[in-house]
């Protein structure tokens, strides 16, 4: 098959963040197929373009023996709301434009958000003498979570222009994949599509490369964690983490010199969660920025405890977070701050971490004592989680599931 993918965060190689599609796109590749990727050329965990790609409408480059489009997101894109939806209108034509320049493909998918990867995913199935299949995945609820955490009101022009784009989008679809069981139950719920066109692949873990090894590795010998218990949160640092929690759990940990708190990531607040802290005279939480995606194994080995938080927000029950896949693929206990069915699959289905109230400080202290305290249980955990990813989440079993959606929307019918 000859699949075109449009992810405007489609990783450049090393970079951080979510790979999930980079290590599709190789699998697929080793199974015979050809990928070609339009994506964006902003990095959107640090808000900045590369050298290479400035100046720049499309970029054509190779991802191994992925192709992949680079189309021009203008630099507007971290500055506001305002300038973050300048920066989608010009992804929008510029991914368009990419996207014909694909040429033909036997299969298409977009992925959102952003929910404007739609416009170039159905112009590239559609803009053809025979149009192609072409598949809508959800990895979020989009625009429900830029409403709910605020982005977005829930009047304005551009929620509702959105909101018309999701609903021709799970319409207009051949298939809609959707990251988690309550995503399809939120689309059926508000008539967006039928179930039975509904599919579901969820995120997953490298087991090759987040594998359980020593914790005093590189990583926590550079950075002197020396023998406290590290509780690790990696990700974004962006409005919807709410990362603020974590400043005020450090300072319910100050009297536990043996606990500290790391934040590996980047986003639109980072620097002013730096200053918060220092402001506060908070030591026992530490910022590291982003770190590549190769070390990010040594960093999940040499922490303790894997903390996955959200605001404390309804939508949010709905999410899986990708960290703790990773967590759990390196035996680490998961600390989630997250309800929903993150807290079912996580805390009751693979018994791999500890829940606490989302936003709430004192509880979140307290599970980390709890875990802190008692590395029996830390290992009962981390042991559990490796083996329900094992089970049900790796990354080659993911690709095998997708490739076969993908297989029967390309039969003649």
């Amino acid at each position: 098959m000859k699949i075109l993918v449009v992810h405007q965060h489609y990783l450049s190689p090393g970079a951080p963040g979510g790979s999930r599609f980079n290590e599709f796109a190789r699998l697929w590749q080793e199974a015979g197929h050809e990928v070609t990727v339009v994506a964006g050329t902003l990095n959107y965990a640090t808000g900045e373009t590369p050298e290479a790609y400035r100046g720049r409408w499309v970029t054509k480059e190779q991802d191994g023996a992925t192709t992949v489009l680079r189309a021009h997101v203008p630099g507007s894109y971290s500055k506001g709301t305002l300038g973050r939806m300048w920066a989608f209108f010009g992804f929008t034509l510029s991914a368009s434009t990419a996207a014909l320049l694909a040429g033909k493909h036997d299969v298409v998918i977009a992925t959102s958000p952003p929910l404007i990867t739609v416009i170039p995913g159905w112009m590239a199935a559609h803009l053809h003498l025979r149009p192609v299949p072409w598949v809508f995945e959800v990895r979020d609820l989009w625009p429900e979570s830029a409403v709910t955490t605020g982005v977005l009101s829930a009047s304005s022009p551009i929620t509702k222009i959105l909101s018309l784009l999701e609903r021709f989008a799970c319409a207009s679809a051949d298939a809609v994949n959707v990251l988690t069981p309550a995503f399809a139950d939120n689309i059926v719920e508000r008539g967006l599509a039928p179930r039975d066109k509904l599919c579901q692949v969820t995120n997953g873990a490298d087991i090759e490369l987040f594998q359980p090894r020593p914790r005093d590795n590189e990583v926590r010998r550079s950075l002197g964690w020396g023998d406290r218990t590290v509780v690790m949160y990696a990700g974004a640092h962006g409005r919807a983490n709410a990362l603020g929690q974590l400043i005020d759990t450090a300072e319910r940990l100050a009297n536990r010199p043996d606990i500290l708190l790391a934040c590996v990531g980047d986003g639109p607040e980072r620097k002013e969660l730096e200053a918060e802290t220092r402001r506060r005279g908070v030591t026992n939480l530490v910022f590291y920025g982003p770190q590549p995606k190769q070390r990010m194994a040594d960093f999940v080995n040499a922490c303790d405890i894997g903390a996955a938080v959200l605001q404390n927000n309804p939508t949010f029950r709905t999410v899986y977070p990708n960290k703790v896949f990773d967590y759990m693929a390196c035996e680490r206990p998961s600390l989630l701050a997250i309800d929903g069915i993150a807290r079912r699959l996580v805390c009751d289905e693979a018994q791999a971490g500890l829940f606490a109230e989302p936003e709430n400080p004192d509880a979140i202290a307290e599970a980390i004592r709890q875990l802190a305290d008692h590395p029996e249980e830390r290992a009962r955990l981390g042991e559990n989680g490796r083996r329900w990813v094992l089970a049900n989440a790796t990354r080659d079993s993911l690709a095998r599931r997708y490739l076969d959606v993908l297989a029967r929307l390309t039969v003649p019918s």
